[in-house]
């Protein structure tokens, strides 16, 4: 007779992997190793991720839904920039796994496949609402943003800045984040 099947067991598989991410980076994730954390088989897991790198990509998929619900609740750019700051520097070891592989397992996709990125999408609307203006003058304010924010956490993660200046660092980043937004306002009234 058939087991039934656990509707919540991709989910434990996901949590499951990013708990021996944590622990032991790269190394640590073996399909089995994760199995055994899920509480499941190794054959349970590869029928659900073709591969450790479908299982790096499932994780990438659902780091970028949690980052997008916490642009998607800011009321501000500023305020979504902000917390995606706070993401990243709660969660250290799924950022720094986020931009080691987003690249590389997005174009190591079979030819076709979208690449769905949630918090980039939320963000042109804030941007949309907030500037107007042409589409290529928001792409170029939403890289700026998220070089800047991107900095600043991997600055703030890898202790480039040390903890006893990361206050005064947030307060660097709030404002540069303002500057920009006020300059890019100031510049969509010109209607350039």
């Amino acid at each position: 007779m058939a087991r039934p099947s656990d509707p919540e067991l991709e989910g434990k598989i996901l949590e499951a992997a990013r708990k021996l991410w944590k622990k032991g980076g790269a190394g640590s994730l073996t399909m089995r190793a994760v199995a055994r954390a899920a509480g499941t088989n190794t054959p349970a897991v590869y029928r659900r991720f073709r591969d450790r790198d479908d299982l790096l990509r499932g994780m990438l998929r659902q780091m970028r839904f949690e980052i997008a619900a916490e642009v998607e609740q800011a009321a501000t750019v500023e305020e979504a920039c902000e917390k995606y700051l706070e993401y990243a520097l709660a969660h250290p070891w799924d950022y720094e796994l986020f931009y080691q592989h987003d690249y590389e397992l997005d174009h190591s996709r079979r030819r076709g496949e979208q690449v769905v990125r949630p918090a980039r999408a939320a963000m042109r609307e804030k941007l949309q609402d907030r500037l107007g203006g042409s589409e290529m003058s928001r792409e170029v304010m939403l890289t700026a943003l998220w070089m800047l924010g991107h900095g600043a956490a991997m600055l703030l993660i890898d202790k480039s800045i040390p903890p006893e200046e990361a206050p005064r660092a947030r307060k660097v980043f709030s404002a540069a984040v303002k500057a920009l937004m006020r300059e890019a306002e100031f510049l969509s009234k010109l209607k350039l």
